[in-house]
């Protein structure tokens, strides 16, 4: 993905209520960098419930689709993919960003314009939940696949959507609240480059885990 312009990109950093921390800039960098790339990129964003993955992703989203590329975001669940559409459509409408919901409890009607609207690349941002990797569901010209809580998905779920129906691989963004020891990123994800969002944004209170 090579973006002639980044439009829309500018308008979400500019209209962000707050200023992302210094580890989000490393890893939005890191990710520019991959999306310039004639390869696809294969990368894993690893942070902490509360570090910011989630605008990081939307920024990430902006350059594929300021380069004429639709982008896909799967979650394991309806009520997180949920979330991730109304968190985004906030974020993203403002800057034009058309955005389509495809899950499981959608009518029929409401379904079938979806897909079409996927289709005909209308739909610029699809969100949704595994009902992305479902044969009906046929992109346009995809350039981007994000995949939330990455260790909830079969490999052949997150395959399902990058390998999807059309003749050139997407760019592979995975995001995961999961930590995983270097030693077992080496061997487990060999052929991913990790990225780890390691600040908190100012004024977010500590996540406590308790048994």
């Amino acid at each position: 993905i090579s973006p002639d312009h980044t439009t829309i990109t500018d308008r979400l950093l500019k209209s962000l209520p707050f200023e992302l921390t210094q580890a989000q800039k490393r890893v939005f960098d890191q990710i520019r960098q991959d999306l310039a790339r004639i390869l696809p990129a294969n990368r894993l964003v690893q942070g902490d419930v509360g570090s910011g993955k989630t605008v990081i992703a939307a920024l990430a989203a902006t350059l594929a689709i300021d380069a004429h590329y639709q982008v896909a975001l799967m979650a394991p669940t309806e009520i997180l993919a949920e979330q991730h559409y109304q968190k985004i459509r906030t974020w993203l409408e403002p800057a034009g960003v058309r955005i389509a919901w495809l899950a499981g409890k959608q009518k029929n009607k409401e379904r079938q314009s979806n897909l079409a609207k996927i289709s005909s690349g209308e739909a610029q941002f699809i969100i949704g939940t595994h009902a992305l990797i479902q044969e009906s569901v046929q992109f346009k010209n995809l350039g981007l696949a994000i995949i939330d809580e990455q260790h909830r998905f079969g490999v052949v779920q997150r395959l399902a959507l990058r390998e999807s129906n059309q003749t050139t691989i997407p760019h592979l963004l995975m995001l995961s609240a999961t930590p995983i020891p270097r030693t077992l990123a080496m061997s487990y994800l060999a052929d991913l480059d990790v990225s780890i969002i390691d600040e908190l944004p100012a004024g977010r209170k500590p996540i406590e885990t308790k048994l």
